[in-house]
């Protein structure tokens, strides 16, 4: 009897697949799902989705409840379905990374500008509906908008595997890179020679150790000091990048600290009152 049951569930759910993959043909000649399909990489499923999405408030359709049909829900529910699935999407590509740089990472590609020039190298600027009276120079974030309801359209229609999919091979593969995104993103290694040539103090980079994680993975520790004193250690997957993990905790630490400066200064100084006294001693004690 239970066979049978996961027969007919099996055999409900291969009729409903062939039948999906007939209609997808079968629209895939219209020209909507032609034009979408060229953006995504896919064939929509409910094309009203993605309709809507590209709809700015400018031109909103009236309903009989007085509601105003726009792309501005989807771009809410887009907003935070595409933050997720980039947090997802570095969160696993990053495991040795902290929070802060994953924030940052996800911020640089998430952030408007990179939206509105993403949605323009998909060419989604071409299917976005405005009225002509709103100057696209000035409001080219609508494109940016326009994208994150894209999003939320391919959320409701296919989900969020689907969604992840679009992301990692229409999205990030716009960008030369995803690594250089992440290196582009704040290079503090550099940041940090050119505050210490500023102030003439010099920088050392020491390996302390390198040692093979639970997961057979290479695990790299790097001290960094400034004028001979220990700032801070980080670790990293590679040499450069723990060098560069130490880099930025110690950039946030000099921000922090408008004293950072006077403190390193400080410390250098107390070493030669030290030797002057020895010194004054022992020419005490061969005048005696």
């Amino acid at each position: 009897m239970q066979v049978l049951l996961l027969r007919n569930i099996q055999s409900k759910f291969v009729i409903k697949y062939i039948l999906r993959k007939i209609r997808l043909l079968s629209n895939a000649r219209k020209e909507p799902y032609f034009l979408f399909h060229k953006i995504l990489g896919f064939y929509p499923d409910k094309i009203e989705y993605y309709q809507l999405a590209v709809r700015h408030k400018s031109v909103s359709i009236p309903t009989e409840s007085g509601h105003n049909l726009s792309n501005e829900r989807l771009e809410f529910l887009g907003d935070a379905v595409l933050n997720s699935v980039v947090t997802d999407i570095l969160y696993r590509r990053y495991e040795n990374e902290r929070e802060g740089f994953l924030t940052n990472t996800r911020s640089k590609i998430v952030k408007r500008e990179s939206l509105n020039q993403l949605a323009i190298v998909i060419g989604l600027n071409k299917l976005v509906k405005v009225t002509k009276y709103v100057n696209l120079h000035t409001n080219n974030n609508i494109y940016g908008n326009a994208l994150e309801a894209l999003m939320g359209a391919i959320y409701l229609d296919l989900g969020y595997k689907q969604c992840k999919k679009f992301v990692e091979q229409r999205l990030l593969n716009s960008f030369e890179n995803l690594d250089k995104i992440v290196e582009s993103e704040v290079n503090f290694k550099s940041k940090l020679i050119e505050w210490c040539q500023k102030n003439r103090m010099q920088p050392e980079f020491i390996l302390v150790e390198e040692v093979m994680n639970k997961s057979n993975k290479h695990v790299f520790t790097t001290s960094l000091t400034i004028q001979g004193k220990t700032i801070c250690e980080a670790t990293g997957a590679s040499k450069k990048e723990s060098q560069q993990n130490a880099s930025r905790v110690a950039y946030q630490l000099i921000l922090s600290n408008p004293n950072f400066i006077a403190e390193i200064s400080v410390e250098e100084e107390e070493i030669a009152p030290e030797s002057n006294i020895s010194i004054d001693e022992e020419s005490a004690e061969n005048t005696n």
